[in-house]
């Protein structure tokens, strides 16, 4: 057989094709009646990425209330779907597989306040209600108590001694709540992961 340039380049797109499509799971001998698709009979939900300022589209396959499946958005103006490594690791901040192939929760995801008490070696679990009263009631004891209301004969109203750092986790409307709760408490030292 006389191979010419010509032929080699058939070849090698046909191999390369038919490579690309068993892959894909078309050919009948992969394909296992017994492993459905994971995101069969599910509610595609789109929604934005949380870990970022950049506001990725991302996509989340749920079923029964649990998130099985998430990826990026091809529709999204942002990242036309694809995502950063941080991004393809949404599902896993929820659920994670057991042995069997079955979500199960994530086992090292905080569900509750945490807090070690003066002296102590060990974390405790708090309320919600009590971990807000007791960050709120720090937060006003270190503001009294660093607060300057003049320096210089200038009026400034501000406090050093807190610093804010923002989280993406937030979507632009909380931020901005926030931005307007530094600025009336009297704060100067804030910053954000994206700085927003």
């Amino acid at each position: 057989m006389d191979l010419t340039r010509r032929s080699f380049l058939k070849l090698a797109g046909a191999t390369t094709a038919a490579a690309t499509l068993t892959g894909v799971g078309l050919n009948k001998a992969s394909a296992s009646p017994s492993e459905p698709l994971r995101i069969k009979y599910t509610k595609e939900i789109h929604t934005v990425c949380t870990f970022c300022g950049v506001g990725c589209g991302v996509i989340c396959n749920v079923r029964d209330g649990i998130i099985v499946n998430t990826e990026g958005d091809p529709d999204h103006p942002m990242n036309e779907g694809t995502l950063c490594p941080k991004g393809v690791s949404h599902y896993n901040l929820s659920y994670v597989y057991d042995t069997k192939g079955n979500p199960v929760p994530n086992p090292n995801r905080l569900t509750k306040p945490l807090i070690r008490r003066p002296g102590a070696s060990d974390w405790e679990e708090l309320e919600w209600d009590e971990a807000l009263e007791i960050a709120a009631r720090r937060y006003k004891e270190t503001r009294d108590d660093h607060f300057i209301q003049q320096e210089n004969g200038v009026t400034v109203n501000r406090t050093d001694a807190i610093s804010w750092l923002g989280s993406a986790f937030c979507n632009n409307e909380e931020n901005y709540l926030f931005k307007k709760i530094i600025h009336s408490t009297g704060l100067v030292n804030f910053d954000h992961c994206a700085r927003l």
